[in-house]
């Protein structure tokens, strides 16, 4: 695979990529918290398989000073003790989120959720997989690679 980007998505359609940044921004302004909605944005990615955004939310987290083994152990966080059990709810609910339709949002899943989140919460974690696997789609479609060197403020 060529790790040049087919289009620079950054260039085209700017109305659209203007509607998507605010969406991301919105979401990370949202009661979630930044770091919440970063760890959400890694998780999806890394099932995605978006390798520009797995590197650009895991430097992310690193830069609000998180543990890099915690981060290494977001793709098993099954097995690692590092999450809280709110984290560990919103783990799963945005896996079965980002599945749809090939996955059941039951309502023993959708109460699990409610334990830790209000239901403005709820509809946050919505919107955070909607934005995190826009981009993921677009970066993997237009083959938009991880940079050698980020871009200054990424």
């Amino acid at each position: 695979m060529s790790h040049a980007a087919r289009i620079s998505l950054f260039k085209f359609a700017p109305a659209n990529l203007k509607a998507l940044l605010n969406l991301s921004g919105s979401v990370k302004q949202s009661s979630l918290g930044e770091r919440l909605v970063e760890l959400v944005n890694l998780r999806i990615s890394q099932i995605n398989g978006c390798g520009f955004c797995v590197d650009m939310h895991w430097r992310d987290l690193v830069r609000q000073g998180m543990d890099p083994r915690h981060l290494n152990a977001v793709a098993v966080w099954r097995e690692a003790p590092f999450f809280s059990e709110r984290e560990r709810a919103a783990l799963r609910w945005v896996e079965i989120v980002n599945a749809q339709p090939h996955s059941d949002a039951s309502d023993a899943e959708f109460g699990r959720v409610r334990e830790y989140f209000s239901e403005t919460e709820v509809v946050e974690l919505g919107y955070a997989v909607a934005a995190i696997k826009s981009w993921n789609m677009l970066n993997l479609s237009l083959r938009n690679p991880i940079p050698e060197v980020p871009a200054p403020g990424m």
